[in-house]
């Protein structure tokens, strides 16, 4: 029997990359569609996620990760975890994959496809929100779909975006978030927040707002105002529309109703219209479902047996 392998981010060095795996994504939308479940336990500010899909013909996947947000006082990671890969056919384990390379390749994935499909293409100006792992693989991504584009940076503590705008070429820290927001072609907000960061009232006709931070009932990173003005799409219904404050607290209020959500990756992959005209502002909900993690978990197990 052979050994399960186990698979980290050094054995595929090189072997990845954000247009491929964007395209693997959009692709997985075209075939069947996913079964998923998710659970959330919490523990005071502790949490542990586990998110399984199957895929008729692709497989099925459960990663788990936990996430305890006082980690880093005590130099260890807030995330970790590890996703299991299982054969369609027989319903073996074939692959254990590190949750921090499967995470870090379907989130900025999910959004760098979100924008491919909803961004105007001439956009010049990308505002990251966030500086932690989620933020480096966005300022790293969105140049390859948009060669052209000038990124900005901001986060609540300004030293660690100055730390990583000082790392990479053609961006800069900012500290004016509400003149970021305004000058901003598209806007990727990965923050932990739980109050809304993003105003409505900052937008401008022609932008494009990713939210990613969000992944529990009581987070939000933009307000009402915010949603209302976008012509709103979501990576999965299924995986955001009850889970993520992001849209539970306006949908709850009333400032939004289910109609407002225009359509997810399926509905966008089968020719639903995204954006109408280059003066739309299109908000895009990346909530990360587990049929992504599958997607993605794929690929990396293809990239691990290739020379």
């Amino acid at each position: 029997m052979s050994q399960i392998p186990y698979i980290s981010a050094t054995d595929v060095e090189g072997k990845l990359s954000w247009s491929a795996m964007a395209d693997a994504i959009l692709a997985g939308h075209n075939g069947a569609r996913a079964e998923i479940s998710d659970q959330l336990l919490q523990r005071g500010e502790d949490i542990l996620l586990s998110r399984v899909a199957w895929i008729d013909g692709l497989g099925a996947g459960v990663k788990t990760v936990s996430v305890f947000p006082l980690n880093p006082a005590q130099g260890l990671p807030s995330v970790q975890g590890a996703m299991l890969l299982f054969d369609d056919q027989s319903g073996a384990v074939v692959a254990v994959i590190d949750s921090a390379l499967v995470t870090k390749w379907k989130t900025v994935a999910d959004s760098l496809l979100g924008a491919r499909l909803l961004a105007r293409p001439d956009s010049a100006r990308l505002l990251v929100l966030g500086a932690g792992e989620v933020a480096r693989g966005l300022v790293q991504a969105y140049p390859v779909i948009f060669p052209q584009i000038e990124i900005e940076i901001w986060n609540r503590s300004p030293e660690k975006a100055e730390a990583l705008a000082a790392s990479h070429p053609n961006m800069r820290a900012v500290r004016d978030l509400e003149a970021a927001v305004r000058r901003a072609d598209i806007i990727s907000a990965a923050t932990m927040a739980k109050a809304p960061l993003i105003k409505g009232e900052w937008l401008r006709a022609g932008q494009h707002v990713d939210l990613i931070g969000a992944f529990t009932p009581e987070m939000r990173e933009a307000d009402d105002e915010a949603l209302q003005r976008s012509r709103i799409f979501v990576d999965s219904r299924a995986t955001t529309l009850e889970h993520i404050g992001e849209l539970i607290l306006p949908l709850a209020s009333g400032a939004i109703v289910r109609a407002d959500i225009l359509g997810d990756l399926y509905d966008l992959a089968a020719g639903v219209d995204g954006r109408l005209g280059a003066d739309d502002i299109t908000l895009f909900k990346n909530g990360g479902g587990a049929h992504l993690d599958l997607m993605v978990g794929q690929v990396i197990l293809d990239a691990y047996h290739t020379e």
